[in-house]
């Protein structure tokens, strides 16, 4: 399936490559670059290109591209799973995913990418299973392997590769039995003037931390498992019940994973939980502008809205901004005329705003339009799609687990356009 893989950095770089078939030639990736400086944006590049001889697949992760060769048709999102699955594997191993870890650890990068793909299919990719197989890099463990020029690869078969159950290794035992699900749902929408939802949308994923002994059988229920679209599971999860009862049921790896992820489309059953009143003007002729905005929480059944960070790319001719935040502080960088305004919690008693006046270059002209207003921000226990978990029950087992739900809301691309 995957012949290749690259890891190209933000600077055009490759800095890494594996070969599992056959070694192809780093000039296949010139194609990729032809697709990267077309792009406006990063994020902008085909994930699928095609090629005489070749199909490259890339994603771009904490701004890095992995690109996959392949020689032969495949269902492109299977590659692109796979892709992710790296990215996630290493950032559980070495805390970050990053070019300078990757390079930092460059011998365990190896290991992991040659026990995970087999001959070009994937083989071991669950974090749990591929711990046994290659131990996580520690000083100690790096120093001690410099010296005797040993690895970290094991010395024994992970008892998950025995099991009927390849996601989970037999034998666990843990003193305490925790079962823990956070919801967390990131929310996109783009606000007009007048306050009205232009687009909105939910993407939500359950992750989990299970570390329960034995070989427990889980299910899972919702108040309202209805409102889940697009839905996405882990290989654990009991596709067949789910369709019928709309039930999860599954036997968990061990340790962390993400369950599901999920989409809520519907522009009706998408909250908007903070509002924005901002008032940004330029006359015509002045050497002035002024900046007016403020804040408030909208559908949030009482939850506070923590971590707020507002963000604003301002026109070119703005030279500085006095502005005065009634709490926060925040920030105006003259060269990319980024305005940062780090909030915090937002009081409803007391609103948050920022008010001020902006300096524009001498005979500048009037900008065309106003910046837009970029929002960030957290809701702790809040689901804004309203999911909610009805129960959570073990089987398989005799011990009673220690069970605990939590739910967060936060922002993910959430603008405000501005008043023309």
């Amino acid at each position: 399936m995957i012949h290749s893989l690259f890891l190209v950095n933000a600077s055009g770089d490759i800095f890494l490559e594996k070969h599992w078939k056959s070694v192809v030639s780093r000039s296949v990736c010139d194609y990729f670059f032809e697709a990267q400086e077309r792009a406006t944006e990063p994020e902008n590049v085909p994930p699928v290109i095609s090629t005489p001889h070749h199909y490259l697949i890339s994603v771009l992760r904490h701004r890095i591209y992995f690109v996959a060769v392949i020689q032969s048709e495949v269902p492109p999102l299977f590659v692109i799973e796979f892709l992710h699955r790296v990215v996630d594997t290493f950032q559980d191993y070495f805390g970050v995913c990053t070019e300078a870890a990757i390079k930092d650890n460059v011998v365990v990068v190896y290991e992991l990418l040659e026990e995970m793909l087999d001959n070009g299919f994937p083989l071991a990719t669950e974090s749990n299973i591929l711990k046994e197989l290659i131990k996580p890099p520690t000083i100690l463990r790096t120093m001690v392997n410099t010296i005797t020029g040993s690895t970290n690869v094991g010395e024994q078969l992970p008892t998950g590769q025995l099991s009927v159950v390849p996601w989970r290794r037999t034998g666990v035992k843990y003193t305490n039995n925790e079962a823990y699900f956070d919801v967390v749902e990131e929310i996109d929408a783009i606000i007009d003037k007048s306050g009205s939802t232009i687009t909105a949308e939910i993407q939500g994923v359950i992750d989990a931390c299970v570390k329960l002994t034995g070989m427990p059988d889980l299910t899972l229920s919702f108040m309202n498992p209805r409102l889940l679209d697009d839905v996405s599971f882990h290989p654990c999860v009991r596709f067949k019940r789910w369709e019928a009862e709309r039930i999860l049921s599954f036997i968990p790896p061990d340790g962390n994973f993400r369950l599901l992820s999920y989409h809520v489309s519907s522009q009706n059953l998408v909250a908007i939980p903070v509002y924005v009143k901002h008032n940004i003007t330029f006359r015509e002729g002045s050497s002035q502008g002024r900046f007016d905005l403020t804040l408030g929480p909208k559908q949030t059944m009482g939850k506070a809205v923590e971590s707020v960070l507002v963000s604003s790319q301002l026109p070119r001719g703005v030279l500085n901004a006095s502005l005065n935040p009634s709490q926060g502080t925040y920030t105006f960088d003259p060269v990319t005329k980024l305005l940062t305004w780090d909030v915090g919690k937002i009081n409803p008693q007391k609103l948050p705003s920022l008010k001020g006046t902006m300096s524009l270059q001498a005979g500048a002209s009037k900008p065309d339009e106003n910046p837009t207003i970029n929002i960030q921000f957290k809701i702790q226990q809040m689901a804004i799609s309203g999911l909610k978990v009805n129960r959570l029950d073990m089987y398989g087992e005799k011990y009673k687990p220690f069970k605990g739900i939590k739910y967060m809301t936060k922002a993910g691309k959430f603008q405000d356009l501005p008043t023309q």
